[in-house]
Order: C-alpha cells, then sequence, then structure tokens
C-alpha cells in the first residue's frame, strides 16, 4: 500500500499518469470498478468500526486535538476519469467533514482509499506546523505495514495511538476540552 501526507496548508495536486503508466492506469480502473463497500465491510467488520470508534474516543481524552477516520472503496467514476488521486480526495474529506473547524486547529483525518491501497494523514495547520511531514509518513508506513498483512483494524489503532502520542505532546489537555468532532469512522 502507498502512503503520503498532507497538510492543509502544503497540499498539492497530483500530477495525471503519464502516457507510458496506462497499464497502471487500467489496473487502477479495474480496482475501483471493483471495490465497493463490501469490500469495506470485510476490511473492517462492525467490531472493528467499533475498536476504532472506542480507540479515538479514548485517544482525545489524552489530548485536545480531534481525529476522524474515513475509508472510501473507490472513486466515483467523474473522479477516476478526472484522474484524481487519493491526496487530493482526502483533502476534498477533510474539508467536508469540518475536521479543519477545531479549535486549536489540531484536527487530523486518516483517510483510506481501499480501491488504491493509500493511506493519507491531513493534519491541520496547528498541529501539521508543530510536527511536520517525516512524522506523518512514519505513521502511515506502520499502518501500511499492518494493512498489508490484512489487519486493517489493527492498523488504524495504531495510526490512532501514534497520532495521539504526537498531539499529546503538542496539544496537552487542559480542563474539560470539548469533542469536536464525532469519534465514529465513516465510510464514504
Amino acid at each position: 500500500m502507498g502512503a503520503s501526507v498532507v497538510a492543509v496548508v502544503d497540499s498539492a495536486v497530483a500530477a495525471p499518469p503519464e502516457a507510458g503508466e496506462a497499464m497502471t492506469t487500467w489496473k487502477r480502473w479495474f480496482r475501483h470498478l471493483f471495490t465497493d463497500h463490501g469490500s469495506v465491510r470485510r476490511a473492517f467488520p462492525p467490531a472493528a468500526m467499533r475498536a476504532i470508534e472506542k480507540a479515538i474516543g479514548e485517544e482525545e481524552r489524552r489530548h485536545a486535538g480531534q481525529l476522524r477516520f474515513a475509508v472510501e472503496a473507490s472513486l466515483p467514476l467523474g473522479d477516476l476519469f478526472r484522474g484524481v488521486q487519493s491526496r487530493e480526495r482526502a483533502v476534498e474529506w477533510f474539508g467536508r467533514l469540518g475536521v479543519w473547524d477545531t479549535e486549536h486547529n489540531s484536527g487530523v483525518l486518516i483517510y483510506l482509499l481501499l480501491a488504491d491501497r493509500r493511506v493519507e494523514i491531513v493534519a491541520d495547520r496547528g498541529i501539521h506546523g508543530k510536527v511536520g511531514t517525516t512524522a506523518w509518513e512514519a505513521i502511515c508506513g506502520e499502518m501500511q505495514q499492518e494493512f498489508a498483512r490484512g489487519q486493517f483494524e489493527r492498523g488504524v489503532v495504531l495510526g490512532v495511538r501514534a497520532i495521539s502520542d504526537l498531539l499529546a505532546a503538542h496539544f496537552p489537555r487542559s480542563g474539560d476540552s470539548p469533542n469536536e468532532l464525532s469519534d465514529k469512522p465513516v465510510v464514504l
């Protein structure tokens, strides 16, 4: 699985595939056409989604940051046709889910595009400015290792905990911090 990191302030549009990558493009189309919500349910059965929600809730008690996990089976055909990459889609969902709208600008989205086997971490400017790209890439790498073994729940929980360690270091909980975003994983 591939990984990349996006900070809203540092986002960039991925270049479309070059002509020499036609075979890769066809493989990608095939994966997107045949990866559906059933694929998401197999990777993340209800018990796994509950465990991820519980982990997010428990970890958020350690810091003033906010975490969201979203998994998307595949891209809509129009986006696939336009060559949209997981990075662009993650930034879009970061906005649509309101992860950017937290009191301390410390929202973090873990986004998984199952068909592309890509995990993205999109961090708001408050936390990204303190942590930097290298830390996010390391977390994505750890998650990918678990995903490659078919351990999707374990990979996400590992990522949630690692991100929470960074949030706790830079945005420690002080007093009664409200839960600004739902802890429930989102299937897009």
